[in-house]
């Protein structure tokens, strides 16, 4: 399988802190690779890295397997990036904008007017191609800036949280949008603190923490990594303590938490789990609302690998 981006042995450091630590990846083409990591991961720093605007202490990157360094213009060139703030002129329309950001890389005229409209059918733009951006809703903003970063047709696509506060809507749109990127060709690295998006999109994720890999692979094989099999929910109004001190010793359970009238039973192991937790307030006589059974989710796994405290 072709190596869009190779990435071997990275280190960068601050002063005595190293941000990426002896870091090896690899992005394969066509694929959208999930970047994921608490605050203060090295995920920011790793990107950075890659697209040569920060000088690392050492390692290797190749980019469509050449060597990556500040003057590949040619490289860079093939290069879509998003990042989280938006990034577009306010004296210009979202037309204009569009037109400028493409015009950067594709000089020819009829080539670039065809590149800019398929850019505003993408996002779904194309009623608001004379509004200026201060006229636009958060959820526009951030197609427009989408727009600008892909019009000019990159291999090779950074998206870094492109759907931090917008409305659902918008999101749909977006998520919509990056899954048509990926089946036109293009390779993605998406950053996100959603894990429902990654589930949906990505094919596969690194997780950092500490500026190193401490997990890898497709959705699937890390929700093997966790230590929770299941979990049922039970919505109960009103539970005693007691009740609560039986049910954690049941031979499966992990954890059991109350709040809100939810009920909150993870098990470690075991099959059934759902039957037997019916049956208990079947024959204690507990009224329920309702209740289901989940299994494992990403969000699930990172916080398990991460760790469950604040970051800054």
């Amino acid at each position: 399988m072709e190596k869009i981006i190779e990435v071997k042995n990275l280190t960068k450091e601050y002063k005595n802190v190293k941000a990426v630590d002896d870091l090896s990846f690899e992005v394969n083409k066509g694929e959208i690779l999930g970047l994921l990591g608490p605050n203060g991961s090295g995920k920011s720093t790793t990107i950075n890295c890659i697209l040569s605007l920060l000088k690392y202490s050492n390692g290797k990157i190749k980019i469509f397997g050449k060597e990556m360094k500040p003057s590949a213009y040619n490289i860079k060139s093939k290069i879509g990036v998003i990042f989280q703030d938006v990034a577009v002129f306010d004296e210009l329309t979202v037309l204009d904008n569009i037109n400028y950001f493409c015009g950067l890389y594709i000089k020819d005229k009829e080539v670039r007017q065809k590149y800019v409209e398929e850019a505003i059918n993408l996002v779904g733009l194309a009623d608001f191609k004379k509004y200026y951006p201060k006229q636009l809703s958060g959820g526009l903003l951030r197609r427009l800036n989408i727009a600008c970063g892909i019009a000019h047709k990159p291999s090779l696509i950074f998206l870094d949280e492109p759907t931090v506060a917008v409305d659902p809507q918008s999101r749909n749109n977006i998520l919509n949008g990056i899954k048509k990127l990926r089946d036109n060709g293009a390779t993605i690295v998406y950053t996100t603190h959603y894990m429902e998006e990654v589930e949906i999109l990505c094919d596969r994720v690194i997780i950092l923490d500490k500026g190193k890999i401490i997990a890898g692979g497709t959705c699937d094989e890390l929700k093997k990594l966790t230590s929770t099999q299941e979990k049922v929910i039970v919505e109960v109004n009103g539970i005693s303590d007691k009740h609560i001190e039986e049910i954690t010793s049941f031979k499966n359970v992990d954890v059991v938490s109350y709040s809100d009238n939810m009920l909150v039973i993870t098990y470690k192991k075991g099959r059934n789990n759902l039957v037997e937790i019916m049956e208990y307030l079947k024959n204690k006589k507990i009224k329920y609302t309702r209740i289901y059974s989940e299994r494992p989710t990403l969000n699930d796994v990172f916080l398990e690998l991460t760790g469950k405290e604040l970051r800054d």
